[in-house]
């Protein structure tokens, strides 16, 4: 029964799908296909089709097949550990009227033809949560005259928005609900995806008919603040509200597994370049004026996040240091070397208008999307041209953190993992946070070296580790699997959790649950972190502008 119930409604490769294609098969007019370049955001942006081009950024072949076929990246399984590391651009040319379907097609064909892709379809296991009687239902038998579904409790404000508390528990008014439905609604209410780690909830009760019942639990988030125990976890709430009970199984499910396939695709056509012209490369238009005194003595924009909705780039009251870090993506200030005092003192404001890009006939540019790198690469250009800017990149002693062995406690990986970090449990989906609220960040490494889990430390933990780079100093050789369960700062009692406080022992536990990054650290893996100076690339200034070019 868990079989049938597993698969229903995943046509995940069918027959037609894996079938060797004909000339009838729908391919890209013409594609480019190249390594990405450098990105710290380590996630792939795309996957829109404006005006007869088609584009994915950054995508690792995991994030190729799972668009091309349609499916989670957790369905994908086998292949060599490149697959979740090296990243790719994919820029294709279709017609204009292409529909989605014709469009993963597409990118089926391009994967099998340049990287040479050979996959077949599979059963394996994944989690799931199965939905059973605990003692006796906490519900009232349905009349059948209220509307069918799950809906939370919400306010709405004076201005007509609703909102609801992620602090306190949310509660779901459920009525004329089938154990059935209700098990299919589940993930999908607000929060319960904090908890079930986007596995599906299977029936399992054996109770029919329609029912009426009310239940309410806390929303999980990761940096969510959450005195141990004070929360109500969505197992509790369905056991003591509903006689229900939620318990963690494998069940089979349909999965693409990778045969095969080429790390280097093959080359790009000699004309790609006339046929499938690049992106621009500088703003259409552009103005840097000097912020009004006014504005410039109160609070600076100190953000580096960059975006362009419409192609319009806005970014008063920024500091020449701070758009340098926009420009190259720098997440520290120190990752910036040299150049004189007015990088922080003189502050601007720059408007710009990235180009329209090319359309098709009777395509409208209206959701036109641009890739954030491209404008970071336009925001580049213009600070060289307007402020002489002329920089080069160099490695450096900075400041940073050193991941050290004091009594190591680690698991040897699994082979048949592909190297990997995310955040969430691991394969088996068993999840440590359901014991403790206040622990609410989990994150699970898989067949990966002390370098890789570092480097990740620093993505995923970021803001506990404000003081720069994080390097492996372990002497640790050989690939783990990790999972590290640690709570954000503030989580805390009084104060909070400090996120600087490296001592050489583990501080004592909060009394709330809460522990930081660097006692998860000591008690789960037998590891420390250390401030160092350390080896990283840096930005060093050779020349810039005070005052920037008037055009």
């Amino acid at each position: 029964m868990i079989r049938a119930l597993a698969c229903v409604g995943f046509a995940l490769v069918s027959g037609a799908v894996l079938a060797q294609s004909d000339d009838a098969t729908p391919k890209f007019e013409i594609a480019d296909v190249h390594v990405s370049p450098p990105s710290s955001i380590q996630m792939m942006r795309g996957g829109f089709y404006q005006g007869g081009r088609y584009e994915l950024r950054n995508a690792t072949m995991v994030d190729l097949i799972r668009t091309a076929w349609g499916v989670d990246a957790e369905r994908v399984v086998g292949g060599p550990g490149w697959l979740v590391t090296d990243r790719f651009d994919v820029v294709g040319t279709a017609p204009a009227d292409s529909t989605a379907d014709t469009l993963k097609t597409m990118l089926q064909e391009l994967l099998k033809d340049r990287f040479k892709l050979v996959i077949h379809s599979d059963t394996k296991d994944f989690p799931a949560y199965a939905m059973t009687v605990s003692k006796k239902p906490l519900l009232k038998l349905a009349d059948g005259s209220e509307e069918t579904g799950c809906k939370p409790q919400v306010s709405r404000g004076s201005n007509g928005v609703v909102t609801f508390s992620l602090v306190e528990p949310l509660m779901f008014t459920c009525r004329n609900m089938t154990m059935e439905a209700f098990a299919n609604a589940i993930p999908t209410m607000v929060g319960a995806s904090g908890y079930l780690n986007g596995s599906p909830v299977i029936d399992q009760t054996r109770v029919k008919g329609s029912w009426n019942f009310d239940v309410r639990f806390s929303v999980r988030l990761a940096g969510r603040i959450a005195a141990a125990g004070s929360a109500t976890t969505i197992f509790d709430a369905f056991e003591k509200q509903l006689g229900l009970k939620l318990d963690l199984i494998k069940v089979p499910k349909p999965a693409i597994v990778v045969d095969s396939v080429n790390e280097k695709p093959t080359g790009n056509l000699p004309e790609i370049a006339e046929k499938l012209p690049a992106p621009p490369t500088e703003f259409e238009v552009a103005s840097i004026k000097p912020t009004d005194p006014k504005t410039a003595a109160g609070p600076m924009r100190t953000g580096i996040a960059l975006s362009a909705p419409g192609g319009r780039v806005n970014l008063p009251n920024r500091t020449l240091r701070n758009l340098i870090m926009m420009a190259w993506n720098l997440s520290m200030p120190d990752m910036i070397v040299g150049g004189p005092k007015f990088l922080d003192t003189s502050h601007f404001d720059v408007s710009a208008k990235a180009p329209t890009p090319e359309l098709a006939p009777g395509a409208s540019a209206v959701g036109v999307a641009y890739d954030t790198d491209a404008i970071r690469l336009m925001l580049r250009a213009l600070l060289k041209d307007r402020f002489k800017l002329e920089v080069h990149n160099e490695d450096r002693s900075v400041s940073g953190y050193a991941l050290l062995a004091a009594k190591p406690k680690l698991r040897k990986a699994d082979p048949s993992n592909r190297p990997e970090c995310k955040e969430g449990p691991g394969p088996g989906g068993k999840d440590p946070r359901t014991a403790n609220s206040a622990a609410s960040r989990l994150v699970t490494c898989l067949n990966v070296t002390l370098a890789q889990f570092a480097a990740e430390l620093k993505s995923r933990a970021g803001e506990y580790l404000n003081q720069g780079p994080v390097v492996d100093a372990t002497g640790v050789e050989g690939n783990y699997d990790i999972t590290i369960n640690f709570s954000p700062p503030g989580a805390g009692g009084k104060g909070g959790v400090s996120p600087t406080g490296m001592g050489d022992e583990p501080a004592a536990a909060e009394p709330n649950g809460a522990i930081t990054l660097f006692e998860a650290l000591q008690k789960q893996l037998g590891l420390k972190l250390e401030t160092r100076k350390v080896a990283a690339q840096v930005l060093v200034i050779d020349h810039v502008e005070e005052k920037p070019i008037e055009k």
